[in-house]
């Protein structure tokens, strides 16, 4: 009979960084190669074949993005040995299957982890996404401001000038306009070409020198980004987009009943998380797989929002050269 034991997210979390590094480990073989397909289905064999032999009873409520029918650790799937807690998971194998292919900066492997329930199961649709990192007063930035009003209510916050304020958003022809208005302010702007959760990551780490995120990408990115914020502090504000009937009858499949409704991170994940991103390529949170002479060498982020702590976990491992 399965042992429905408590989300041990302190025993739980040294398995789920094993996780994310077998992900990084099998999709760092194909880095700079060109074919984004098998870097991505190499990192889903490897954190599919890791998740299965952790004592849980999983569920994937948030899987691969299905609008460009990607090689998918599919969402509804069952995941685990089947003993032991029952957990929500929220994951992206590859975050930056472009970047990897490219060998360009920022290509992470992501994975979250709660207690059954206490994930937002979001359609896989757009999703507007505003984050701010820590120390700030509930409500200082809102969805309902411009792009220029945030700014402005930021370096009031933060107590500078708009010009000393520095937004990150993806770059995409549909946010020439925001963009725009964000330079008219003064403020400098970080352009990323794709994997919005370490955008808004990067937000929460002054390391980065970030202040804020904005833009509007895929809603199951949201969901993970939400859980890194929760461990590392900082708000997050989101609102579902949807460009026809199709999209909508997603969210209501998902049980989505109120398309208006705007999400704060806590709203998006309810629950205390683990949240593990090891780096496929170089970047601002984590640097990327080393390769050297017969091993292998990782760097995997690996967060608790029950304590708020943090560790860097290095991981060396003898492979066979190619």
């Amino acid at each position: 009979m399965t042992t429905k034991a408590d989300f041990q997210d302190r025993m739980l979390s040294l398995g789920l960084a094993r996780v994310s590094e077998a992900a990084a480990l099998a999709s760092a073989k194909l880095v700079g190669k060109g074919d984004e397909k098998a870097a991505d289905q190499a990192a889903v064999n490897a954190m599919r074949e890791q998740l299965n032999l952790l004592d849980i009873a999983g569920v994937v409520v948030i899987g691969e993005g299905e609008r460009d029918e990607a090689p998918m650790l599919f969402i509804g799937e069952e995941v685990g040995t089947g003993e032991g807690p029952g957990v929500d998971i929220a994951l992206d194998p590859l975050e930056g299957t472009t970047l990897t292919a490219k060998d360009m900066p920022n290509a992470l492997t992501v994975i979250a982890m709660g207690p059954r329930g206490s994930m937002l199961h979001a359609p896989d649709t757009y999703m507007d996404k505003l984050a701010i990192g820590p120390g700030y007063a509930e409500g200082v930035v809102s969805l309902e401001m411009t792009p220029g009003e945030r700014v402005d209510a930021l370096a009031a916050a933060k107590g500078c000038a708009a010009s000393d304020i520095t937004v990150c958003i993806l770059e995409r022809p549909r946010h020439e306009a925001m963009i725009a208005e964000v330079r008219a302010k003064g403020a400098a702007i970080r352009l990323i070409t794709d994997g919005d959760v370490a955008g808004v990551m990067h937000c929460a780490d002054p390391d980065t020198g970030i202040d804020m995120y904005m833009g509007a990408g895929g809603a199951p990115e949201g969901v993970l980004a939400a859980a890194a914020l929760k461990c590392m502090g900082g708000q997050m504000f989101t609102r579902l987009l949807f460009r026809n009937d199709d999209e909508k009858a997603r969210a209501t499949k998902a049980g989505i009943t109120d398309f208006d409704r705007i999400y704060t991170r806590d709203d998006m994940v309810t629950e205390d998380v683990i949240f593990a991103a090891t780096g496929v390529t170089d970047g601002a949170l984590v640097p990327g797989v080393k390769r050297e002479l017969g091993w292998m060498t990782t760097e995997t982020l690996i967060m608790r929002s029950k304590t708020g702590s943090v560790r860097r976990i290095n991981y060396r491992t003898p492979v066979e050269n190619d």
